[in-house]
């Protein structure tokens, strides 16, 4: 399996990156077909749609890189751990989200905090830096999600339309893990020596 993602992911980057310079209508159609296809492969082993992941990869410009998403932990005072069940599947994450244009991750994860919790934070120490490939998870991508330990300023906790509930819970309390979440979480415990 992994050497079957690897070789998609180089044959969606050459037709990609091919629609982006080439101006000959032949090398077009080819690169089309050569993303039609990878589309139909990678759709077989996430359980997206074709159309959808078709329709993700023509939309993508430039370059073709890994998309980034922020991660950030709270501790409370007696060491537990704030975390989100998520609306979209269901199972306890840690708080954040994709990275915008613009942005650097710490901007990000300060307007995720604010947008999902209510949270004003101060991003302090990166824990380290996870990788998603598009064989984990169900995307038809690969992915880099810095973790990093944050302090709450102000503000009142309150979930948003992407939680069903935030609560302060023990690592290993939470049966029902957001991907690779539990190991993030695991990670920050250790960073902080409490683990």
């Amino acid at each position: 399996m992994k050497n079957r993602i690897s070789l998609l992911e180089q044959v969606r980057s050459i037709a990609q990156l091919g629609l982006r310079y080439t101006r000959d209508p032949y090398d077009i159609e080819r690169y089309e077909k050569l993303l039609e296809l990878a589309s139909e492969e990678y759709s077989e082993i996430s359980d997206i749609k074709e159309s959808i992941v078709l329709e993700r990869f023509k939309n993508e410009l430039g370059h073709i890189t890994p998309k980034v998403g922020v991660n950030g932990v709270i501790f409370s005072s007696d060491k537990k751990i704030l975390l989100e069940r998520r609306a979209d599947d269901g199972t306890w994450g840690i708080i954040g989200g994709w990275c915008d244009a613009g942005e650097s991750p710490q901007e990000s994860l300060k307007r995720e905090f604010l947008e999902e919790t209510g949270l004003n934070i101060e991003v302090q120490d990166l824990v380290n830096i996870f990788t998603r490939k598009p064989e984990d998870f169900g995307q038809p991508h690969t992915s880099y999600h810095p973790l990093f330990i944050c302090e709450t300023i102000d503000g009142s906790l309150q979930r948003s339309i992407e939680s069903l509930e935030l609560r302060f819970h023990n690592l290993y309390e939470v049966e029902n893990w957001h991907a690779d979440h539990f190991e993030m979480a695991r990670e920050a415990y250790k960073f902080i020596g409490n683990y």
